[in-house]
This record gives C-alpha cells, structure tokens and sequence, in this order.
C-alpha cells in the first residue's frame, strides 16, 4: 500500500476580513491510498499556514513539503514516517506549526492502519480499558452574567457534572469575573465540578494569585492557563501555593516541550491537543512522561468530530484517560462537519469499537466552506 496524495484543507465561514471565532474555521487532511483507503485528520491551528507546510514545493533536504516526504510511502509506517516528516521538515520548525501539521497527518495515518487491519484505533494502541468516558463541557460565558443562568441549565440537562468556562470577556476585569462565577455557581450548585479558563490574560504570579485568592469561594476544580507555558517560573509558584489545580499546555508541542514544562512548571494536570501536540504518536509518548512526574492529563478539545473521535481513541486505551472536553460551540464546522460525531449521554461519550476513526465527512459542507489555495504553480 502507497500513498498517492495528502490532501490539504481549509475550511473557513466567515468571510476574510470579518472576525473568525473560535470553531469558524478548520484544516483537515486526507491521506489518499493506491489501495483506496483514505486516512482522516485535523488540526487545530491556522489553516493557511499547516497549508502551505503540506503543499510548499521543497528548498532542501531538510526543508520539504509534508505531501512531497510522503508520496510513495507505506502508510502502515507511522512511526518511520512521523520521524522522517520531523527530520525532513526541520527548518520550517521542531515546534508550534510545523508539529500541527505533522498532528493532522499522524491521526489519518492511525485511521488508514485501523480501517487496513480492521480493528479499532485503541486496539492498536494497547487495546480498550473503558466502554466510556465522563465529559466536561466547556463553554464561552455570555457577556451579561445573568444570561448564563438558561446555559448553565441546559448544559445541566445535558447530565455534564462538570463545567469550565472561559474566554469572551473572562479574565480581563475582576469584578466582572466575580459576577459571572457567582452566577455560574449559584445555578450549578455545589456538587458540580467548575473549571475556568483565563487563556494567559492573567499578568503575572502577583496579580494571579491576587485573583485565584478572590475566587477561593467558588471551590474551583482547575485554574487554566493563568499565566503563558513558557512562564515556568510563575506557574510554579501558583501551583506551589493555589488552592485549586493549576492546568495549561494546550498550545505546546512534542514530548520535548511538555517535558520541560512539567518539569519547570509544576502543573497539577497538563492538556494536550492530539491536533497540536504531534498527533496520536506524540501524545502516548507526552501521556508516559506525565505518568513519570504524576501529572493528570486532560486532552484539549475544542474543534470538530475528528478531534474529538481521535481523542476518545486515545483516551479508551490509557488506565487514568478518566475525562474528555466537550466543546459547546455552536459553529456549523464544529457540529455538522462529522455527520456521525460521537455523542453525549447522561454526561458521557461512549467508546466506538469501529475500525478507523469512524467517522463520515459532510461533503456538501465541505465544498460550501473550502478556502482554495495553492501553491507551487509557476505563472
């Protein structure tokens, strides 16, 4: 079996010029097979460029193009192929985009060996350790704390035991924050868990510590990302003396770069994206080195069907893979783009036990919403 194309997509909704929100916009990769099996991925980053990195016509040996590393190779090769695509793609960065699109590319590799051997992704990974998953669902609070009394309900309908909010106009004024959270708890009651997300807008180990203090009250489950990864310094002085876990790593890459952030950072609980982190690969080797320094991990998840079906993978095959982010975005990327998308019951997703991801694309959508961009034709 060969590889015969890596095709590179970009979806976007809003227009170019107008504000694109969190899940108005997607990449995703198909591994196409001279067998005609095809490998689905995505990646949680920005489209335009993972594009290029796939499509961008080699400068030098160590400067190529992910399609052009893999034409012609045996997909079932995945780790050979993660190694080469890292080595041959180095000048374009061992970290951050270069490693996302890497990310997208590993998880439609794990789903073209799954469909071939036809058995499912956990069983390749080390076979399946639980039929389900418990479920957080993370939302973007409204800006008026008293809207967020009818959202904390019907996520409470949902069965979720356990919330995290963040963005929108969280984090940037105390006050503000205060209210919503009261809000937010007050509804929730007291047996649910509650998580908030400040993504970095807290200033330093100071001003966070100041606020972690005012928000005591709340009974908080984790406090992510205060402050920015690389502040280890910061970070582990909040996780040294905040009463709540303190969790971060979302945008981090490689088992390299958490390494040194559990190390120097200290956190309670690390949260990789399996579309971020270097895929299905990266994320067992990332899962064995918090199990080392016992850190809990918490997958990022805030994207389409196939993050989300690449994680639960995951999750089904590790002893502590205990919880899952489930993204409350009502973007039609994140909710239609995957027409079979796991689903949630009384606050849980169930494993699947299908080959492959297990998971139908909406073409329509797809034609709709693709941004065309190519490279590598000379005029």
């Amino acid at each position: 079996m060969k590889i015969i194309d890596v095709e590179a997509i970009w979806l976007r909704i809003p227009s170019f010029g107008e504000l694109c929100e969190w899940g108005e916009d997607a990449f995703l990769v198909k591994v196409h097979t001279d067998t005609g099996l095809i490998g689905i991925g995505e990646s949680d980053s920005a489209p335009a460029v993972l594009k290029a990195l796939i499509e961008t016509p080699s400068s030098h040996s160590t400067s190529r193009g992910l399609r052009e590393i893999l034409l012609g190779e045996n997909p079932l090769d995945i780790d050979r192929l993660w190694n080469k695509m890292y080595d041959e793609s180095s000048y374009m960065g061992r970290r951050g985009a270069a490693i996302h699109a890497i990310s997208a590319i590993d998880i439609a590799l794990w789903d073209i060996a799954s469909q071939h051997y036809g058995v499912p992704i956990h069983t390749l990974l080390g076979g399946k350790v639980r039929d389900e998953i418990a479920a957080y669902g993370t939302f973007i609070p409204k800006d008026k704390p008293a809207d967020n009394v009818t959202l904390v309900e019907g996520l409470l309908e949902a069965g979720f035991s356990s919330l995290k909010l963040g963005g929108g106009l969280f984090g940037t004024d105390p006050t503000h924050d205060h209210e919503v959270l009261q809000v937010v708890r007050d509804t929730a009651g007291e047996n649910i868990d509650l998580a908030i997300d400040l993504v970095y807008r807290w200033k330093n180990y100071r001003y966070a510590k100041t606020q972690g203090d005012r928000m005591r009250e709340f009974n908080l489950n984790w406090i992510e990302e205060p402050l920015p990864s690389d502040d280890h310094l910061g970070l582990r002085r909040l996780a040294e003396t905040s009463e709540s876990r303190i969790s971060g790593g979302e945008g981090l890459s490689t088992v390299a770069e958490f390494t040194e952030f559990i190390r120097e950072s200290r956190p309670d609980i690390i949260q990789p994206d399996i579309t971020r982190c270097g895929g299905i690969s990266e994320m067992r080797k990332i899962h064995y080195v918090a199990t080392r320094y016992s850190t809990q991990l918490v997958p990022h998840g805030f994207s389409t069907g196939i993050l989300m079906a690449a994680t639960v993978q995951f999750l089904a095959s590790i002893r502590d893979g205990e919880l899952i982010e489930f993204s409350q975005s009502t973007s039609a990327l994140s909710l239609d783009l995957v027409t079979n998308p796991i689903v949630l019951t009384n606050g849980k997703v169930t494993v699947p036990d299908t080959p492959g991801l297990g998971i139908e694309l909406d073409e329509d959508l797809i034609s709709k919403y693709r941004v065309e961009m190519t490279l590598g034709t000379r005029l």
